[in-house]
């Protein structure tokens, strides 16, 4: 990572330099704010208030670069009209050299961060938005959406949130956490899609559910009876693209699917013998995907 110094005292410049090389930066020092014009750099150091150059070409070229002022003291010429016209931060002369790295740090991981979001967005407006997937009518929370695939609730739920610009809370629900814990601090200014609700027991279930009355709160349900619930939003996957539903199943994912999808319409005996395998080998698999045989 590349930090451009312009600087035009030159040993405070020349410090600067040699202690950030410490910290594995590669740097280079400018004096003068037209000759770092052509230059290249990731993160900038801007001095600012010592001298009476015009900095504001050189913020508006480099406004997709991190820019921190180095600064005198504080008033509007030094800090809040740079500040607006695009640099990100400021630090007040003498600094400690750690002051400075932790701003560096903090702003090119912001940097990323925003960089891998734009990413995502674009690849979730991409791949799932599309209008025919999309939930019908007002909706009430919470909300429980049942379908016999994943990723087909995972579309409806990306695109819910995609049109509504609703930032998104993941919470995966398994045998091996308890949900309570999972769901404790949930937000309320946010949506917070929750998957996993059929590895839940019935009872389980609907504590879970009352528990988060009024709150944004999405789940995703692969079986199990869900009629007790007031909001229910079930997807057929007869209306639903080929290229939208899950790809060729192994056979273990296969076997989970089948018990999830036929335990409310088959007794075990003949649940079993459908997926050709005896009764205790049904409750073995059972056991081994955490699904809760209803009494």
């Amino acid at each position: 990572m590349k930090i451009l110094i312009i600087e035009n005292e030159i040993y405070l410049a020349q410090s600067i330099s040699t202690k950030l090389h410490q910290f594995g930066f590669e740097c280079e020092i400018i004096p003068l704010v037209e000759d770092a014009m052509n230059a290249k750099a990731d993160i900038i150091l801007l001095s600012v208030g010592t001298s009476r150059q015009n900095i504001y070409p050189l913020i508006e070229k480099f406004k997709e670069a991190i820019i921190i002022l180095m600064i005198p003291y504080i008033n509007n010429e030094t800090v809040e009209r740079p500040l607006k016209a695009g640099a990100k931060d400021y630090i007040i002369k003498p600094f400690i050299i750690d002051e400075l790295v932790r701003k560096i740090e903090h702003y090119n991981t912001f940097s990323q961060l925003q960089k891998e979001v734009a990413f995502y967005k674009d690849y979730l407006a991409h791949s799932f938005c599309n209008a025919s997937y999309a939930f019908e009518g007002k909706l009430s929370f919470p909300l429980i959406v049942k379908s016999t695939s994943q990723k087909v609730i995972d579309i409806y739920v990306a695109n819910y949130a995609i049109q509504k610009k609703l930032p998104i809370n993941l919470i995966k629900l398994h045998k091996n956490t308890h949900y309570k814990e999972s769901l404790q601090n949930i937000s309320k200014q946010q949506l917070t899609y929750v998957t996993g609700l059929e590895t839940l027991k019935k009872e389980e279930r609907l504590e879970c559910v009352k528990s988060l009355r009024n709150i944004p709160v999405i789940f995703s349900c692969l079986g199990g009876e869900v009629s007790d619930f007031p909001n229910v939003y079930e997807i057929s996957l007869k209306n639903i693209s080929t290229e939208l539903q899950d790809d060729v199943l192994s056979v273990d994912e296969y076997i989970h699917t089948m018990i999830l999808k036929f335990e409310d319409r088959y007794p075990d005996t003949e649940l079993s013998k459908r997926l050709g395998m005896s009764r205790k080998s049904l409750w073995e698999k059972r056991k081994k995907y955490g699904i809760t045989k209803k009494k």
